[in-house]
């Protein structure tokens, strides 16, 4: 899996990076800081979630399912996995369901268009 995202100035995106949105989750994606490098980033609210255990469940969730579609992930970004409300009551499948959409959407519609990226969507 790749590094992940820890300082929270690298969790800032801008209105005009790449997003897709799932019932429990929003996905951002920026430029990778280093080409050679891109990282993974994943929040919890407080706001959204008040104990520290949903918080938990949540990020571990969103984990599994983006080490589950890690293939679709394009290298030329950093992506942050906002978690909502709904995904504490999201079985596996429907979540990984989810996932793949909001990745498919992101690598089809931003990713730079080479043979790599059309080989996974056929």
């Amino acid at each position: 899996m790749r590094d992940t995202i820890k300082k929270h100035a690298d969790f800032i995106t801008a209105d005009t990076d790449p997003m897709a949105r799932s019932a429990y989750f929003i996905v951002r994606a920026k430029n990778a800081r280093f080409a050679e490098n891109p990282r993974i980033g994943f929040t919890a609210t407080k706001h959204t979630f008040k104990l520290a255990v949903h918080r938990n469940r949540a990020k571990r969730l969103m984990r599994d399912w983006v080490r589950f579609y890690s293939d679709l992930l394009a290298p030329e970004f950093d992506y942050v996995f906002i978690a909502r409300a709904p995904i504490l009551e999201a079985t596996r499948d429907l979540g990984r369901e989810a996932m793949f959409k909001a990745l498919k959407h992101i690598m089809r519609k931003y990713a730079p268009k080479n043979e790599h990226n059309r080989e996974k969507f056929k």
